[in-house]
């Protein structure tokens, strides 16, 4: 008798959860199904989780396919089940190609393709919150972001948009979902949600359409380069009953509200200034170190350094300075933009080729927090004080590497209506974002005499 194995959460059961395990059992005589408890998910990464572990287990047996169900609770338990069974194969969908290799001295290892069918019905008539997820462009980013939608329950990724095709096929070959290259509102119609990862200067119409659709909107920065179009776009999301997030993945994080908590609660006094400095090496060829219009350090880093900014002083500031070093190509190598509220300072330092300590300062009456590079990534920081043998330690940290796991899980419960208040980046602060950067981009082209 030829054993198989398979794991999941199966939270929020539906059509591909079904598929994998009839396409499981058809690969032996008997069919193994390990279903993990709500305490390993959260210890491995997994957000989000809706249903109990009963109702997970009472889903995957209505199915049919399972000859066994058992529990997984623990690191390990992988290959004990397989050499407590004596399983033949294990099996998991090509989300995990290539993570549980090391089983292959155990047991055959066999990753199922995942086949999108974006137009089938789930199975019980409370799963409407399963968000179908189309992502627009196709690039490095957009690659970073898939992989981590695995980790949060309700979502998945069924489609994809790009007008070049080249890019959109491999795309769609690699990660098993439908390409659309020429028809943008058919895309649309065949999802509940998209992510928009594509060149700048495309965001602002891609977000539109897709609002004016219907759907919900998760769009990176920046997500405008106009003051009055990101009013625009707010406006018609509130208008058409959609969410609209900005992706500045820092906001979403434990850490940088821990951060935020700990700059308010009156432990560094009274605020006075802040300084935020995100810079990089990048590849050259790349578009913030070549795109003399619309890439560069701030257009690709300053979201990040004005986020801690106006969320500790607020976004009714007096005053802006910019000042950008323009590089060969155009691009602003360096730019420094300075905020003056009444009583209080800020700066932002961006650097694209140009490398600096890219720490976030925050200065009070009673001593100052500091965290150090990559701040944006934050997983621990410190208070300092004036007896410099007083420090107090925070560890803050995320699973993930990109921590784009905690903005798709905000993102889904926004959806779902299970976010409570919207204060971690609220519309106000992406439309002051906006502003700086009409201001950022009316100096930069004088500059470069466009």
């Amino acid at each position: 008798m030829k054993k198989v194995i398979t794991y999941g959460s199966f939270d929020l059961f539906h059509e591909g959860h079904y598929n994998i395990l009839k396409r499981a059992k058809e690969l032996g005589d008997y069919l193994i199904v390990g279903v993990t408890t709500e305490h390993y998910d959260r210890s491995r990464g997994k957000l989000n989780l809706v249903d109990p572990i009963m109702t997970r287990i009472e889903n995957v047996r209505n199915t049919g396919f399972a000859d066994e169900i058992i529990v997984e609770d623990h690191d390990g338990q992988k290959i004990e089940d397989i050499q407590r069974y004596g399983i033949d194969t294990f099996v998991l969908g090509t989300d995990w190609v290539g993570k549980f290799d090391y089983l292959k001295k155990y047991c055959d290892v066999v990753y199922l393709e995942r086949t999108p069918d974006i137009s089938s019905t789930l199975k019980r008539k409370d799963m409407k919150r399963l968000i179908k997820l189309g992502i627009v462009g196709t690039g490095r980013i957009a690659r970073r972001f898939q992989a981590e939608t695995i980790f949060v329950s309700g979502i998945e990724v069924v489609a994809a948009f790009n007008p070049e095709k080249e890019s959109l096929e491999k795309y769609a070959e690699e990660y098993s979902v439908l390409p659309f290259s020429g028809d943008y509102d058919r895309f649309l119609g065949s999802v509940d949600a998209v992510y928009v990862a594509s060149p700048n200067e495309t965001h602002a119409d891609y977000v539109r359409k897709a609002i004016i659709a219907g759907k919900h909107v998760l769009c990176e920065k920046p997500m405008t380069f106009t003051y009055d179009e990101a009013v625009e776009l707010y406006n018609l999301a509130k208008k058409d009953r959609v969410v609209l997030m900005e992706g500045i993945r820092a906001a979403y994080l434990p850490g940088f509200q821990q951060l935020l908590s700990v700059a308010r609660d009156g432990t560094i006094g009274e605020i006075c200034d802040i300084e935020a400095c995100f810079t990089r090496l990048g590849d050259p060829e790349s578009r913030e170190m070549s795109d003399a219009r619309y890439g560069g350090a701030f257009m690709e880093y300053g979201s990040y350094t004005m986020l801690p900014i106006f969320k500790l002083l607020g976004t009714d500031y007096e005053d802006t300075i910019i000042d950008s070093i323009l590089g060969e190509s155009g691009i602003d190598r360096f730019t420094k933009v300075q905020f003056r509220y009444k009583n209080k300072l800020a700066t932002s330092k961006t650097g694209a080729g140009v490398k600096s300590e890219g720490q976030l300062v925050i200065s009070g009456t009673k001593g100052y927090i500091l965290a150090q590079s990559p701040w944006w990534l934050i997983r621990s920081f410190d208070v300092r004080y004036e007896d410099e043998s007083r420090v107090d330690h925070f560890e803050a940290p995320f699973v993930g590497r990109d921590g784009f796991r905690y903005e798709i899980a905000e993102f889904m419960d926004k959806i779902n209506g299970t976010g409570g208040n919207d204060y971690k980046l609220t519309a106000e602060e992406s439309i002051a974002m906006a502003r700086v950067v009409e201001k950022f981009m009316s100096i930069r082209r004088e500059q470069q005499g466009f």
